[in-house]
């Protein structure tokens, strides 16, 4: 059964903001209470935060899809909704975030480190909210807006000072078992180790991570072995050792042409070339394992690596080795810059910056874009005719009518609000210009064209009303 994930693909699900209320207050001898209808709440985020106690995505592989939840609707007597909880999701440190086309989100090191994944939605104004001066009874209110829904991968990119690179059965786990308190598994097969093992080892005042990385073999870096996926765990380190098995039982190989292989494999892989390189020659407590290494050994300084004789079994060269990868790791501490506090950056909008764009398609239709406009068609209850001169107010308001006018938009052409796979899509009609001062009962909008049944209804009611008034007041028996 697996039980160390390090790449996996998320699917996640933002809250939705909840509906706004259109109310009004009812209470005996107030027959014109107002309107009272309350806020919808806010939709829950989705939340990515770095949790030193998590060391694997294997959660995240069983349980691929996440959801916030959704903000509640809001009730009269100014009845706000109640805001969706946040969906915090623990990782471990070292995660890299991206989106399906590699691009990388975020890079997330350090406890605490945090990323909104999926955004909630804002939730929906109630009619008490919208009241104003020319529409002092508002008989709608607008809708909460959906959560932010996508698909992130998420990779673990061990964070440790010191990668343990060479061929399966080098003695990597080994080292790290007498080097630190690490507890890997150790036998005499290749790919013994499955997954990277992670270390800590004291070396005087310093103290350092440790990671060896398992399946390097020739062709790694295109797929072959366990190589691949296991790469990204050197990226993050500070120095490279090189475990070189000098007791090998195989005819076809010997320290050099491994150390010669590795280093291709990492070559081909990229971005490791800055790291500085030891070359550690175990098991030199075999016989010939020493004779080996002392073959061997002047070949490698002239080389320019230092080099390192190891044995995890009698445990011999181990200190020597411990503290000059502590004097690399210390001078590379040094070197890195300070990290400064994350400075607020305030970018004011540009004067002649509209918030909006309106193109012309190809087939003649002019395409609206723009975070206000689209936001506010997906807050808008079409089925409302107020609601949807509202909607018209505000974008007139904004100046889309006049870009759509420059642009050289008629009467009668198609406009859409959004993009291609979600917009709302209507037949431009200038005269929707006008303003609060043409509505008429709540509820309605004399500037479309095609009123509600039920309040066309109620309107050849009233009018019957008032001609049976008329004609009784017309009646005069004497």
């Amino acid at each position: 059964m697996t039980t160390f994930v390090d790449r996996v693909e998320l699917h996640v699900a933002a809250g939705n903001g909840g509906h706004g209320c259109a109310s009004v207050h009812r209470e005996k001898f107030k027959p014109l209470g107002g309107p009272d209808g309350g806020n919808g709440g806010r939709g829950g985020d989705v939340i990515l935060v770095v949790d030193q106690s998590v060391t694997t995505l294997l959660d995240y592989h069983h349980s691929p899809h996440r959801k916030a939840t959704n903000g509640q609707p809001g009730a009269g007597d100014n009845r706000s909704g109640k805001d969706g909880q946040d969906l915090v999701l623990p990782v471990p440190d070292g995660t890299v975030v991206l989106d399906k086309q590699g691009n990388v989100l975020a890079d997330l090191v350090g406890q605490g480190t945090t990323f909104i994944a999926g955004q909630g939605g804002r939730g929906g104004l109630g009619n008490a909210a919208l009241a104003s001066a020319r529409r002092k009874a508002p008989g709608f209110a607008l809708l909460g807006e959906p959560g932010e829904a996508r698909d992130v991968v998420m990779e673990l990119k061990t964070v440790a000072d010191v990668a343990l690179v060479g061929y399966p059965s080098a003695g990597k786990s080994s080292l790290i078992s007498v080097l630190s308190a690490a507890k890997p598994k150790i036998a005499d097969y290749p790919f013994t180790t499955l997954v990277p093992n992670l270390g800590v080892v004291t070396a005087g005042s310093t103290v350092y991570t440790i990671a060896d990385v398992p399946g390097l073999i020739p062709g790694a870096s295109q797929g072959r072995g366990l190589g691949l996926e296991f790469l990204r765990h050197v990226e993050r380190c500070s120095v490279l050792v090189h475990v070189l098995d000098t007791a090998t039982l195989e005819s076809d190989r010997d320290p050099v042409s491994d150390l010669d292989v590795i280093e291709e494999e990492l070559r081909q892989y990229g971005g490791l070339d800055d790291r500085p390189r030891i070359v550690v020659l175990n098991k030199i407590d075999i016989p010939d394992g020493q004779d080996l290494a002392d073959m061997i050994r002047p070949d490698l300084e002239a080389r320019g690596y230092r080099v390192f004789e190891a044995s995890a079994v009698a445990r011999t060269g181990l200190k020597e080795l411990s503290f000059a990868l502590a004097e690399i790791i210390a001078e590379a501490r040094a070197a890195k810059p300070v990290e400064e506090a994350t400075r607020i950056v305030i970018r004011p909008k540009a004067v002649d910056d509209a918030g909006f764009t309106v193109a012309q398609e190809e087939d003649g239709l002019f395409r609206v874009r723009g975070e206000k406009p689209e936001r506010w068609v997906r807050q808008t209850d079409f089925s409302n005719d107020e609601a949807v001169g509202y909607l018209a107010d505000r974008l007139s308001r904004l100046g889309v009518e006049e870009q759509l006018m420059k642009a050289g938009a008629r009467a009668g052409d198609g406009v859409a609000i959004g993009p291609e796979d979600n917009a709302v899509v209507f037949d431009w009609e200038p005269s929707m210009m006008a303003g609060a001062e043409m509505l008429g009962r709540r509820g309605e909008d004399h500037r479309l064209e095609a009123p509600r049944p039920a309040a066309q209804r109620r309107r050849d009611r009233e009018a019957e009303r008032d001609d049976a008034q008329r004609e009784f007041d017309e009646f005069d028996p004497f």
